[in-house]
């Protein structure tokens, strides 16, 4: 493909995604196939002759669409959102075509450079206190992690570094073995398994921290852990308090943990994956008070800030503890504006070696929508949310299970966890809208979350219609064959 049929191909792509966006409404949105269904529609082996355009184009409708589930639907309900846009969309586009790997400030400095600005942007957009932000010369500052789970594990994994070295120079006599052995990592019962693998890929011990009965973790229950623990000769080093937590978006008590966590020298880290977009609106930023305590800090703008996937910003109060872990300069990566280039590198920020022009994305959204734009949408997600919840309350067969606070509904019929699963069965069987549970304590509970761009009150109104129709028609047939239950 040259130059001359990029142009005319790339035209013929736009169209068909901006159809495909436009419409979606119209497909349904869990596909209808099995496992395996792919590998029977196309070649054994690559082919060796190469193939048209025109070939590869008409079989995305034959053999990829449809095993696609369609997350940007008004009527996908799963998960969390993903965010999406035609602005982010074009950035991305851009981002490919210059194709730099931006791991030093040599390597591309635009690249460097804007990641930092836009991080900066965004820490004043949620209100971040001035110690996470980079400015001219401060010590803090944010980087792009690909995922949440990778933003945990970097914290973690500074600190385990800057403890074992404060350890270390306490008590010489220990090697760092035995120092390893003894760390604890913290997070709530509630916490998302990512916190897990990453005390697992730090090969460190990790406990939870048991939520009270709104599902948050309060001062006195992290107190009483960490006494425990340190009794038993144990070192703790790291917290990680979720804002917006995975099963039903609740809270962790930041104001009370965070002196814990001070006082004890424990690196306090905040994962706010999903509920971090929501702090750029006045009226839901009381719910970070208390991030002045921490460490570091996280939120995914590709979940709600209309950025796609991969865009998890996060913020250190002081980078030197991150490029202490992690810095390595071989020569073949140093270059002569090391100490003069804003952050030397933000290759000492993350994983990999490499990144991607991932700030671009944040750019075009941040300045096509304004930050009333972006307010605009979270507070619209945030109303139908209240508009289903509204509809649950109604209908005496059914309970809400968790505080409404975003965007999220976790409900379910009153009765048994069988009944429920039957339910959310007999709502995924049909393929009008996708939804999936969660445990809150013993009980099997359904979660609607407010996830498309493009969702309307009348797509709420469908599904709760949907919802209702199915639990008439489940609790017909419920009752004559479990009439003991």
């Amino acid at each position: 493909m040259d130059a001359a049929e990029f142009r005319k191909r790339g035209k013929e792509m736009v169209d068909y995604v901006a159809d495909y966006l436009e419409k979606i409404e119209k497909r349904q949105v869990f596909p209808d196939v099995e496992p395996g269904y792919l590998r029977p529609l196309i070649a054994d082996c690559a082919p060796q002759d190469p193939e048209s355009f025109e070939d590869v184009f008409r079989d995305i409708e034959k053999i990829i669409m449809p095993g696609v589930t369609h997350w940007h639907s008004p009527y996908f309900f799963a998960y969390f959102p993903a965010a999406s846009s035609f602005p982010a969309l074009l950035a991305d586009m851009l981002c490919g075509g210059i194709g730099c790997v931006g791991f030093s400030w040599a390597a591309s400095p635009a690249c460097t450079e804007l990641e930092t600005v836009m991080l900066d942007w965004l820490g004043k957009m949620v209100n971040l206190p001035e110690e996470f932000l980079a400015g001219k010369d401060g010590q803090g500052g944010g980087v792009i992690q690909g995922s949440a789970s990778e933003a945990t594990l970097i914290a973690l994994l500074a600190a385990r570094t800057k403890t074992i070295k404060q350890v270390q120079s306490e008590k010489p006599e220990l090697t760092e073995a035995e120092i390893m052995g003894r760390l604890v990592a913290y997070a709530s019962d509630q916490a998302h398994s990512s916190v897990e693998r990453a005390a697992l890929i730090g090969a460190v011990k990790i406990k939870s921290v048991p939520s009270d009965e709104t599902f948050s973790v309060c001062g006195s229950a992290l107190k009483k852990v960490l006494d425990e623990d340190k009794a038993a000769g144990l070192i703790p080093f790291f917290f990680c308090a979720t804002l917006g937590t995975t099963p039903c978006c609740s809270f962790d008590k930041l104001l009370e943990l965070g002196p814990i966590c001070n006082k004890e020298n424990i690196w306090m880290h905040i994962d706010a994956a999903y509920a971090g977009s929501a702090f750029i609106c006045p009226e839901f930023r009381h719910l970070l008070n208390g991030v002045e305590f921490a460490d570091s800090f996280n939120f995914n703008p590709h979940k709600w800030l209309l950025v796609n996937f991969d865009c998890s910003a996060m913020w250190v109060k002081k980078r030197s503890d991150l490029i202490g872990a992690f810095k390595l300069e071989p020569l073949y990566l140093q270059h002569h504006h090391q100490e003069s280039a804003l952050l030397s590198g933000l290759q000492h920020w993350q994983i990999p070696l490499g990144r991607r022009f991932r700030s671009l994305k944040l750019w075009f959204v941040l300045r096509m929508y304004g930050v009333k734009g972006l307010q605009e949408h979270i507070r619209k997600h945030i109303r139908l949310s209240h508009q289903f919840e509204h509809l649950v309350l109604q209908d005496e067969r059914f309970e809400i299970c968790a505080e409404v606070v975003l965007g999220l509904v976790c409900f379910r019929l009153k009765g048994s966890n069988e009944l429920n699963e039957a339910l959310l069965k007999s709502i995924n069987d049909a393929k009008k809208i996708h939804l999936v549970p969660c445990h809150l304590r013993e009980k099997f509970v359904l979660r609607f979350a407010i996830c498309s761009r493009t969702v309307e009150s009348t797509h709420i109104k469908f599904a709760w219609q949907h919802i209702s129709q199915l639990a008439t028609d489940l609790l017909k047939t419920w009752g004559q064959n479990h009439h003991q239950q």
